[in-house]
């Protein structure tokens, strides 16, 4: 088995090795990966942080030797939180970067990339750590207005459980990629007089199946990706929507990832 990392902004996970597949997850810069197969020119991979599987275009992904990997798995990490940046190194041209991304510093301070050394021209990060589970929804509303996207991840194109991994990650705390699965984890939460800013809703269909999730605002309210990351109301039965006046999904079950 061989490592590798995403040293591009945003890269398509399919579900076949084709251009033409579906796309079912992205990579963030930053993100390590486990190489499982080989097929023509893609690599069936599996992300380090939540073991996910699907398959990359081999140019997409930068191989590291384990040496690499261990010295880049064992150094200080930050995430960006804004929007996007910029990554920059002398002589090359610089990577914009979305909000989530890893960054993992050298010993000089400066940030490992592609060609060597970068510094972070533009935008802003900051170690993943939470200070207050109030901070859950707040890094959730920076993500307002962004499109729906299945399988996306980044603030130009999300889906439900993108939105919910990649705001837990940047205040350091490690989720599953799908809804069902993040559903599993956690502490449950009973009733949602008991819920508050930052713990986790999800919602099943017809069959019982968990597909929707998103984050409670604390407010009688949640953001979720819908169309687009948006906020409505929330309570025992669902979510309520507003323009159609009916709820669009009906609650299943409430968890806690914070203390």
């Amino acid at each position: 088995m061989t490592g590798g990392i995403c040293y591009l902004s945003l890269v398509p996970v399919r579900a076949e090795p084709s251009e033409k597949a579906e796309m079912v997850n992205q990579l963030l810069f930053g993100d390590f990966v486990d190489v499982i197969e080989e097929f023509s020119s893609w690599f069936k991979i599996r992300t380090l942080h939540d073991n996910y599987e699907g398959w990359c275009d081999q140019k997409q992904i930068s191989l590291l030797t384990n040496e690499t990997l261990d010295v880049l798995k064992g150094s200080s990490q930050k995430v960006t939180t804004e929007i996007s940046g910029l990554l920059v190194t002398p002589g090359k041209p610089g990577f914009v970067i979305v909000m989530g991304s890893s960054l993992y510093s050298l010993s000089n301070g400066l940030i490992a990339g592609p060609f060597g050394e970068y510094h972070l021209a533009e935008g802003e990060s900051c170690e993943p750590q939470l200070q207050n589970h109030e901070e859950i929804a707040e890094t959730a509303s920076l993500y307002l207005n962004s499109p729906y996207q299945w399988g996306g991840r980044s603030p130009f194109g999300i889906d439900c459980s993108g939105l919910v991994q990649i705001v837990f990650k940047i205040k350091g705390i490690s989720l599953k990629r799908d809804a069902s699965q993040q559903a599993l984890q956690g502490s449950l939460i009973n009733l949602i007089e008991e819920s508050r800013a930052g713990d986790v809703a999800f919602f099943d269909n017809e069959e019982g199946n968990i597909t929707h999730t998103g984050i409670i605002t604390g407010r009688g309210s949640i953001i979720h990706a819908s169309g687009v990351v948006r906020v409505d109301p929330l309570d025992h039965h669902g979510i309520f929507n507003k323009s159609d006046g009916k709820y669009s999904h009906k609650l299943r079950v409430i968890k806690r990832f914070t203390e």
